[in-house]
């Protein structure tokens, strides 16, 4: 037996491959891309996606691969209204900036690498 395998309970595989779905919308994988992805063994993966299917969170499309059934109102917390005379919740944190405009490589005329002169 490998010893580097660690047992992991099914509801923690199920709530991984939920987070995926939930995380990427419009993820769709075929059985051996599930397989590779989540590093199962076959007979677990097709435990985990006929749960995921019969549970409506998956289907399987008509070229094999799963994808999110659909969005339902229970993916999503509800909306909270706050009272009159009730502080509103604090700001949230910055979004840290994406990469910015001097990170991208120069060329000896100043241009972006990657970019055609205009």
């Amino acid at each position: 037996m490998d010893e580097n395998l660690v047992p992991v309970a099914r509801d923690q595989i199920l709530h991984r491959v939920r987070g995926e779905y939930l995380e990427m919308p419009g993820l769709r994988l075929t059985f051996a891309q599930a397989r590779r992805l989540w590093g199962l063994d076959e007979q677990t993966c097709a435990q985990l996606l006929q749960a995921l299917t019969e549970q409506e969170f998956l289907r399987c499309g008509p070229d094999g691969t799963y994808a999110r059934l659909t969005v339902r109102a229970c993916d999503f917390p509800a909306a909270r209204m706050i009272t009159a005379g009730q502080a509103p919740a604090p700001p949230a944190p910055p979004v840290p900036p994406t990469v910015a405009a001097t990170s991208w490589p120069m060329n000896k005329q100043g241009s972006r690498l990657g970019t055609s002169p205009g």
